[in-house]
């Protein structure tokens, strides 16, 4: 003990270990404890101290990347009852009966204890990635229904000892997945998932091309994954990171993405109660997107870039915001005026004393006006080229949209309310142009 006081703190020897996968920086206070930097801190703290500022945020930027109407958008948000497919009464009876032995885990509504209880299931089959047909083959009932019983009661299994089998873990994994209440994926974000997949790359003239835009598709996974309730979210990951790591070992386990993802997919996406029939088209959108989600899964968990800088000025400011690649960011000029960020607020008052903002809001609603004119043509295109045309700062005379247009939930009425809904609000009151720079939440290129 004595050796160890006189050699240094432990934070000392911490500092001296030069193979570490954590970034760290020394805080400016007068002490040297190490500060471990989470790159999704402030994403985080905005998720838990403003909330409603965090939703309107991810929202505003999935409808930017998807075309949700209005009842979709609205059981997104959870201001309707989600709609999807659904079977006969008679399946919903026998499921029923199937599952009247509830426990703590199996049958039960997600929980951070049922979760604790899960992964003593995905532990084990991670050291266990080369079993032939892992996930495929079922596994033996009678040593099934011991394990569910020791799950259920909240014991702390050893499943090294030799009486179970990958297989009968597997399984179960899939049974405790297939009796949650809700999809892991839940209802409120199916119709998501659908349109999502259906992302894809335009071709220079501006037409839509059946080739996958794999680069919107992840990002817009990334703002999907952030309205999850924490614990889906969370076993979602422990999940995803499992089923890839079988993927990797597909040489000798002979289970690929896509087998899997067939494995899983009526399991933690598919509307509960129902059949492939009840699906129609929809069975090989859904496989793909999960196979898509195994395949890409070490990126799906992190914020986009413009999401993270976002939650860092709202709480820090900057004295000089820059633009980024992926969001143009509010900014003022490049050097002398301060940001000041209102965290009181529930979203956001970034200002910025500056003479350039008229300019920068033209260069902003340019900026726009590229994008939608990049979208395939259609009645929504014109509209919304015709209102950037109205809001146009050189224009000589505006039509402010009516409070109906302001308060839209829909892809157009996102653009309005964020990029010029403070303009709009200044010029009605005060019957001239407002030099107002677009609010920070104004979409992003893709």
């Amino acid at each position: 003990m004595k050796m160890a006081a006189e050699n240094g703190s432990p934070n000392n020897h911490k500092l001296e270990r030069k193979e570490t996968k954590c970034n760290v920086f020394i805080s400016q206070e007068k002490t040297n404890q190490p500060v471990i930097f989470n790159p999704d801190f402030f994403v985080e703290r905005l998720r838990h101290e403003h909330p409603q500022a965090f939703t309107e945020l991810v929202l505003s930027n999935i409808t930017r990347m998807i075309d949700l109407p209005g009842d979709e958008f609205a059981q997104l948000t959870g201001d309707s009852e989600p709609r999807v497919p659904s079977s006969s009464g008679f399946l919903r009876s026998f499921n029923f009966l199937k599952r009247k032995d509830k426990g703590v885990v199996f049958g039960a509504p997600l929980t951070e204890e049922g979760i604790a209880q899960i992964y003593q299931l995905i532990e084990y089959l991670n050291k266990n990635l080369h079993v032939e047909g892992l996930f495929r083959v079922p596994g033996h009932s009678l040593r099934q229904a011991a394990l569910r019983e020791m799950l259920n009661t909240g014991a702390e299994i050893d499943l090294e000892t030799g009486d179970f089998h990958p297989n009968d873990a597997a399984t179960l994994l899939k049974a405790y997945l297939g009796e949650l209440p809700e999809p892991l994926l839940t209802h409120r974000h199916y119709h998501a998932h659908l349109k999502i997949g259906e992302l894809t790359r335009f071709d220079d003239k501006g037409n839509k091309t059946n080739v996958p835009d794999k680069e919107r598709q992840i990002e817009a996974f990334q703002l999907l994954f952030m309205l999850l309730p924490p614990a889906n979210r969370s076993l979602l990951k422990l999940l995803l990171d499992l089923l890839h790591s079988t993927a990797r070992n597909q040489h000798s386990n002979k289970m690929s993405a896509i087998n899997l993802a067939k494995m899983f997919a009526p399991h933690i996406i598919w509307p509960k109660n129902v059949m492939a029939s009840d699906l129609q088209g929809d069975i090989e959108k859904l496989n793909n997107g999960i196979a898509f989600l195994i395949r890409h899964s070490q990126k799906l968990f992190k914020a986009p870039p413009y999401i993270k800088e976002y939650a860092r000025l709202y709480f820090t400011g900057s004295k000089a915001l820059q633009l980024n690649d992926d969001l143009t960011l509010c900014s003022g000029a490049k050097e002398g005026p301060v940001t000041a960020v209102t965290v009181a607020s529930p979203s956001p008052s970034i200002t910025t004393v500056t003479s350039d903002t008229q300019s920068y809001t033209e260069s902003a609603l340019r900026e726009l006006y590229q994008q939608v004119s990049s979208m395939p043509e259609s009645a929504k295109k014109k509209k919304l080229i015709r209102q950037i045309e109205k809001q146009t700062p050189s224009a000589d005379s505006r039509a402010p949209f009516s409070r109906r247009h302001w308060r839209s939930r829909s892809w157009g009425g996102i653009i309005k309310k964020k990029v010029f809904g403070s303009q709009m609000l200044a010029e009605k009151e005060n019957g001239r142009p407002q030099n107002h720079p677009p609010s920070c939440s104004a979409d992003g290129q893709d």
